[in-house]
């Protein structure tokens, strides 16, 4: 016997059956059969036009030319034309070959399709219960995409952004001011900036060229400044080539950082300076002037914060609210839970927690403050009777402490599940503003005492002078480039940018009346501030409190002395939807004369 019939033999996948026979010789007759329509149009019958009536062909019997079975040439099948013709093409496509293929669809004429206009405005979404007749329940249908035509944001004012930026770029097509500066340019810049002069309502004599306003725009005031630290923003990767300062040094540093605190938060309460930041190596302060947001008390917003210092706030009997906390289902539709007045129970095992004492005190309030439904008796009386009942019942002491360990456990849980983020952002406002100006100067977790930055206070930063402040500009490089065929003018903007530079550099830039275009990037530790003065605004909105929202023209009278000019004063005094954003792309279009941004 051969080789190959044995392995054919022996490999039983490789032998065919009768009916894979069968399949092969029909397939090679359909070939066939297409074939001879192919090379013989005219003498096909199946070949039915479009209008579905038969072909008056004489010559019948061609047709069926390669069949081992013969057929009546007189019947007509006018029902089937359509059916043969698909079959056709089908068998076609099983016995492959591209030219057999392309020369069937050259016979075929495809009927023409009318054009139809597609509609501007796309079409309604379906509603489900017309879905769940036309098509079974599925979950394709419950993830149909709803339309939603998005309204670009416009303004003639652009927005305020209280976070802080560390990076400002502006592209536009003609020359920008401020990137070669003359001696009077620069002298003239400082002057206005020290002196809060607005040089455009002025009569002095000092410069007030671009050149000169774009420098104004670049200056703050800073405290403390050590040349050889990076103070903001804090972190031990800028700084970890540096060694910590000596007890001396730490000394001296927390005791000019108290006056200057001090001077900078009289200065917000007489309205002499709109608002200042303090920033420390944990969280990030902003204190504002009375008017500003619509507010009409001193304000401050801490973020981001920890279940500890939040306990160590309400042991001082500081009330604050938590505007950007998530609520539960059952407490949404309640009107006091955006303010969340001191929601938060227990110290806990944080750092700002002096003695057991005090936590066992703390921990009777945990369910009346998440609740807000019993008073604080009522609530010690439930816990008492509690476990008086489980007493009653025979359950040892020990499983009594152990659930109530577990239940202890749970709620450190829920109240700790949004430290550390935006949503731990808390908001002080009136009288507590000074009750807390008195908790930082006397914290011990302020100044860090461990790290790179330990013993260094934290960071003062305003737009006006004050007690112990050094004047720090922006560092400004100035390019060209070229996209899309043509050339624009570049200027990056690095450093502590605050939210008054915006509004003076886009005031300055709007006078060369051409389009240009603002990125910034945003410091982490501050987007919540942005969001949350946002949130105030909308609660304002909701609660429709006159008394609780200032009048921006009043707002914009009290604050005429805080060093800043009236156009930045009045956008700040706003509380309006598109007042505050927080902006990562500031567009000017000359055609709308407003802004849009992003």
């Amino acid at each position: 016997m051969d080789t190959n019939t044995e392995g054919f033999l022996s490999n039983p996948s490789q032998w065919k059956r009768p009916e894979d026979i069968l399949k092969l010789q029909r397939l090679r007759r359909k070939q066939k059969a297409l074939q001879n329509r192919i090379t013989t149009p005219s003498r096909d019958v199946n070949a039915a036009p479009l209008d579905g009536k038969p072909l008056d062909d004489p010559v019948g019997a061609s047709r069926f030319e390669g069949s081992t079975k013969r057929k009546n040439p007189f019947s007509k099948n006018t029902d089937n034309s359509a059916k043969r013709l698909k079959d056709d093409a089908n068998s076609e496509l099983t016995a492959g070959g591209e030219e057999t293929m392309f020369e069937l669809l050259a016979k075929v004429q495809q009927p023409e399709v009318p054009q139809i206009d597609v509609p501007i405005q796309p079409p309604k979404p379906l509603e489900p219960r017309f879905l769940q007749q036309q098509h079974p329940p599925c979950p394709v249908v419950q993830t149909i995409p709803q339309y939603v035509e998005e309204i670009p944001k416009t303004s003639k004012l652009p927005p305020i952004h209280w976070s802080v930026k560390s990076k400002m770029r502006i592209i536009c097509r003609s020359p920008i001011p401020g990137t070669t500066l003359k001696t009077n340019q620069e002298a003239s810049g400082l002057t206005s900036f020290v002196r809060c002069i607005d040089p455009k309502e002025s009569t002095t004599g000092l410069d007030i060229s671009p050149g000169a306003r774009f420098y104004q725009a670049t200056l703050y005031w800073q405290h403390p400044y050590l040349p050889w630290f990076t103070l903001f923003p804090r972190n031990s990767r800028n700084n970890h080539k540096q060694s910590p300062l000596d007890e001396t040094v730490r000394s001296v540093l927390a005791k000019e950082w108290v006056t200057s605190f001090r001077n900078l938060f009289q200065l917000v309460r007489a309205r002499q300076c709109p608002y200042f930041y303090v920033c420390a190596n944990t969280f990030t302060v902003l204190f504002r002037a009375a008017g500003i947001g619509g507010r009409v008390e001193t304000h401050a917003l801490l973020t981001p914060t920890s279940r500890g210092m939040r306990a160590a706030l309400k042991q001082e009997e500081i009330e604050f609210s938590m505007p950007l906390k998530k609520s539960n289902a059952t407490t949404a539709t309640d009107k006091s839970e955006p303010l969340n007045r001191s929601a938060e129970s227990g110290l806990g095992n944080s750092s700002f927690s002096n003695s057991s004492e005090e936590q066992s005190q703390s921990a009777g309030g945990a369910t009346e403050d998440a609740t807000n439904q019993l008073s604080d008796e009522d609530e010690d009386d439930d816990d008492m009777d509690s476990e008086q009942w489980l007493e009653s019942l025979g359950v040892d002491a020990a499983e009594i402490r152990k659930i109530s360990d577990n239940h202890s456990k749970k709620q450190q849980q829920r109240e700790c599940g949004g430290d550390y983020s935006d949503q731990s952002l808390v908001f002080i406002e009136g009288p507590e503003c000074q009750a807390f100006f008195n908790f930082l100067l006397n914290a011990k977790s302020t100044i860090a005492k461990v790290g790179r930055l330990a013993g260094v206070p934290p960071t003062l930063l305003a737009p006006v002078s004050f007690v112990g402040a050094t004047l720090r500009t922006l560092q400004t490089r100035s390019t060209k480039i070229r996209m899309d065929g043509q050339d624009y003018h570049s200027t990056e903007l690095q450093g502590v940018v605050l939210p008054h530079v915006l509004p003076y550099l886009t005031d300055l830039l709007c006078e060369s009346r051409d389009n240009y275009s603002i990125t910034l990037a945003t410091v982490p530790s501050t987007a919540g501030l942005c969001e949350a003065s946002r949130r105030l605004i909308d609660d304002l909105d909701k609660e429709n409190d006159e008394s609780a929202q200032a009048d921006p023209v009043f707002g914009k009278e009290n604050l005429s002395d805080c060093g800043l000019n009236k156009r930045i004063v009045e956008n700040m005094c706003r509380a309006t939807k598109d007042s505050v954003f927080d902006t990562e792309r500031l567009l000017f279009s000359l055609d709308a004369d407003g802004f849009s941004w992003s």
